[in-house]
């Protein structure tokens, strides 16, 4: 199954004109298009976020019977479509649908002045699609029916690249059919896999596996809550999504010690890591480029594995419901996840849980 790579994310919420502005102001995306009444769409409105390669649509419905209105109701704002870039949207679509998959929109051309795409759209966990997009005879702003829209964020990006991971939540003793899922319709391979021994703090724990395609561009890790004295954070998460969804999406960054020092003079909040963690992180991680000092004073936590290390931050929750969040990672190598962190992060959605009552 060809995957050229990410497409886009399009979250689906209750506010887009608010949304887009949070997400340029306190990430540093620039808008570059919009669809909506003023350009003929009667139904929604979405504006389009860059930064790097990294495109996120925001899209709010503007009638009470809309889907849109629907998704946002049931789950907060969250991602809807996690898109994937292909070579050929319709030969995409029938690999996978013949695979097993569920078929959403079947394959069709949409087209304006700047040429034309093929979408094509099936289900994945929850109320997610994923949408295969070829755009290789298309040079307008994002899609047809959207026309480019300047920003008004005037200080420009704060270093993100692209998207690395996104991951899923779904139910207990759903895990391992999603995992066949990717392997089934779109042959991915499970690369790593974490069990609630590995991932678990006093209270609580959870098992996840991460499928990758076969050129490790697209990586998808799928948790599911594990028996534990109290909620688990997944169980929270599907409490308050009202099923299972998208917990986070982790964007890439090249100096993750300026992006967060960016994202930060923005306002943008994360979790509280404590300074014990840094008490052994220099003799469990070993020689790094970047100043230990530095990763204190900013919260930013770091692992290493055979291939290298890498570093890591997470976002607070980005609206009021405990579910959809973000993650600041920069590789030097490493391909894990930060298997040596995950006490430590857990430990830090736990405290939040606790000020919410829901641990």
């Amino acid at each position: 199954m060809p995957l050229d790579g990410w497409d886009h994310v399009e979250l689906w919420v209750g506010n887009a004109k608010q949304a887009a502005y949070y997400y340029e102001h306190a990430l540093g995306f620039t808008r570059t298009a919009y669809a909506g009444p003023e350009t003929g769409v009667r139904d929604r409105a979405s504006y389009v976020l860059e930064q790097g390669d990294i495109r996120l649509v925001v899209t709010s419905g503007l009638r009470e019977d809309s889907q849109i209105t629907r998704f946002a109701c049931r789950h907060g704002d969250g991602a809807k479509d996690i898109a994937l870039r292909v070579p050929d949207a319709k030969e995409a679509y029938r690999q996978t649908v013949q695979r097993g998959a569920r078929g959403i929109a079947e394959p069709h051309w949409v087209d304006d002045a700047f040429g034309r795409v093929e979408l094509a759209s099936i289900g994945t966990y929850g109320d997610v699609v994923h949408t295969f997009v070829d755009r290789s005879e298309y040079t307008g702003p994002y899609l047809p029916g959207y026309v480019a829209q300047p920003s008004t964020n005037g200080v420009g990006g704060v270093g993100l690249l692209n998207i690395d991971h996104v991951v899923g939540n779904v139910e207990l003793g759903r895990m391992e059919h999603w995992v066949e899922f990717y392997e089934r319709a779109f042959g991915m391979t499970e690369m790593i896999h974490f069990s609630d021994d590995d991932i678990s703090t006093e209270y609580s724990a959870l098992m996840s596996k991460v499928m990758t395609d076969g050129q490790g561009k697209i990586k998808f890790p799928i948790n599911e809550p594990a028996e534990g004295k109290r909620k688990s954070q997944i169980e929270e998460y599907l409490e308050f999504n009202h099923g299972p969804g998208v917990q986070h999406i982790a964007l890439a960054s090249t100096n993750i010690v300026q992006t967060v020092e960016a994202l930060k003079d923005r306002g943008l909040l994360f979790l509280m890591t404590p300074d014990s963690y840094y008490e052994d992180v220099p003799d469990r991680v070993g020689e790094i480029d970047e100043d230990y000092g530095d990763l204190r004073r900013l919260g930013i936590l770091a692992d290493r594995d055979d291939d290298g290390y890498l570093l890591q931050i997470f976002t607070k929750t980005a609206q009021d419901r405990p579910t959809l969040f973000f993650e600041v990672i920069e590789r030097h190598g490493a391909r894990g996840f930060g298997d040596g962190n995950f006490k430590a992060l857990f430990e830090a959605i736990e405290r939040e849980q606790a000020l919410r009552g829901n641990l």
